[in-house]
């Protein structure tokens, strides 16, 4: 015998979990939303770790709708959040994204834009002299040109996990801290979780939105996700260089990235095939100095001196059978909804996913068709192609 009984459960609390909390009360203010969260201090969680960024630039259609719904959201998202008329200040700046694109890339890069400014979006193809103008300490010889998104940018992303969670709790959402040890089925239907505390929650509706734990939690229930928590970090660094206005962010063909920070800081990163996997996050100052540093010095020759302040890892929930997320009722099972394997772009899909998620559940026409997402694809290991992926 059960607890406590719910409509929905919601395992995780990071920003998918609260967006689709927030969506759900938003729609139906009479339903029982029960968000259980591991660790309500967020130091772990891959939006609190996330370098923040929005972005337009994507390959695949359904990814660049979603980015133009997050543009739209995010224009009156702090209005929306106030909660007794206080707003969040979640701190966006449209800083822009540039992505380099050397010969080999040209192809694709212009066949990806024509589909992004056909879909509405706003992006400029820059020419090499247009971006040593915009940019002087770029050395743009390696390039044929760029793609910029100038409503592109970053935001904090604890402030925007922490808008949504406490928007959603004031609809009447509520937030359990705890730890989930397995998904409870009554033959192939969903009947509600465990924590590890041994308490039971009852729901007809589970929502599996654990990120990087999410394969581990739908592996209690029998359901092989394709997802794993791969490690990726972060370094902040200082440079004498003196900027006339901040550097948008800036992504070669390599995957490395790096953008300007408030307090004179700059960060950057880079994705690598064979970044471990684990729920480790100590970071590695060497990684930056024989990995990284080296190849930043050479798309910005004046960062050949800079001093490395600090670093952190954080966790992508990669989807490795291509690198999109998974999203709506798993075919198997059913009340299952997963919504997972984002590998590094779930923060600024939250809105959109989060708004899908509540009307596949309260059985409403979607407002977006991100069907394509969908889990079935998992089971026949059916790849969706995206060359956007960071």
């Amino acid at each position: 015998m059960a607890n406590h009984s719910y409509d929905v459960l919601i395992v995780g609390g990071g920003v998918m979990g609260c967006s689709i909390a927030y969506h759900l009360m938003k729609a139906e203010p009479k339903l029982k939303v029960f968000v259980i969260e591991r660790d309500s201090s967020y130091e772990h969680a891959s939006t609190t770790l996330s370098v923040g960024g929005v972005r337009i630039q994507f390959s695949l259609k359904e990814n660049i709708l979603i980015s133009l719904y997050a543009q739209e959201t995010l224009r009156y998202f702090e209005d929306e959040m106030a909660v007794e008329g206080e707003k969040p200040d979640i701190g966006f700046r449209r800083e822009g994204y540039l992505f380099l694109i050397d010969r080999e890339g040209e192809r694709g890069a212009r066949t990806t834009l024509a589909l992004q400014k056909g879909l509405g979006a706003e992006v400029e193809w820059w020419s090499p002299d247009k971006m040593k103008k915009e940019f002087p300490l770029l050395d743009v010889s390696p390039w044929v040109g760029g793609t910029y998104g100038p409503q592109d940018g970053y935001l904090d992303g604890y402030a925007f996990l922490m808008a949504y969670r406490a928007k959603a709790r004031s609809l009447g959402a509520l937030f359990k801290e705890g730890t989930v040890s397995s998904l409870e089925k009554h033959g192939s239907k969903m009947t509600g979780v465990v924590l590890t505390s041994n308490e039971r929650y009852e729901a007809p509706v589970v929502v599996n939105a654990a990120g990087a734990w999410s394969a581990e939690i739908a592996n209690t229930a029998g359901v092989r996700l394709p997802v794993e928590p791969v490690k990726r970090q972060v370094f902040a660094f200082k440079s004498s260089v003196r900027l006339e206005k901040p550097l948008p962010l800036i992504i070669p063909p390599s995957n490395l990235y790096f953008r300007t920070e408030t307090g004179g800081l700059f960060l950057v990163g880079h994705s690598f095939d064979d970044d471990p996997v684990g729920f480790d996050f100590t970071w590695d100052r060497k990684r930056f100095q024989d990995v990284l540093w080296p190849e930043l010095a050479e798309i910005v020759p004046a960062f050949d001196s800079l001093k490395l302040v600090r670093g952190w890892a954080g966790l992508y929930d990669v989807n490795r059978l291509d690198g999109n997320s998974i999203l709506g009722p798993w075919p198997e099972v059913k009340g299952l909804y997963i919504v997972c394997g984002f590998s590094g772009h779930g923060l600024q899909q939250a809105p959109a996913v989060g708004r899908y998620l509540s009307e596949l559940i309260l059985e409403k026409k979607p407002s977006m068709d991100l069907s394509i997402f969908g889990s079935a694809r998992i089971l026949e290991g059916r790849a969706l192609s995206e060359a956007g992926l960071v």
